[in-house]
């Protein structure tokens, strides 16, 4: 198990896993993602395209009214969202909003657990 030294940084930890600054390689991320303009009256070919894309990833999907929320390995998600921005503005999209989260073991966004306490 490989552990990055500086705050900053983003290194390969054993294998091709991604480790971040104190956490050990193998850690889980939750994206959660809109994509613009929204369209009442349909699904548009961004937001299609969007879905699509953490679906191949294998990632975890929920789909909300105000946002699709994906979680999976550090490596799976930030190739996704790489994959996710591409495509979806090839496809129309002028706006995406994402927040990106280090999941801990208990399943919940560490960021959570440090603002309620």
């Amino acid at each position: 198990m490989k552990l990055c030294h500086d705050a900053s940084t983003v290194c390969q930890g054993e294998g091709s896993q991604v480790a971040f600054h104190g956490y050990a390689s193998g850690v889980r991320l939750k994206v959660e993602f809109t994509t613009e303009p929204f369209e009442l009256d349909g699904f548009p070919e961004h937001a299609k395209t969007a879905r699509r894309v953490v679906d191949e990833a294998g990632l975890s999907v929920d789909v909300g009214p105000f946002g699709t929320s994906a979680e999976g390995t550090a490596e799976q998600t930030l190739a996704a969202i790489d994959r996710l921005v591409r495509e979806t503005l090839a496809h129309g999209a002028t706006r995406i909003s994402l927040q990106v989260s280090v999941v801990g073991e208990d399943g919940e966004p560490i960021a959570d657990r440090e603002g309620a306490g």
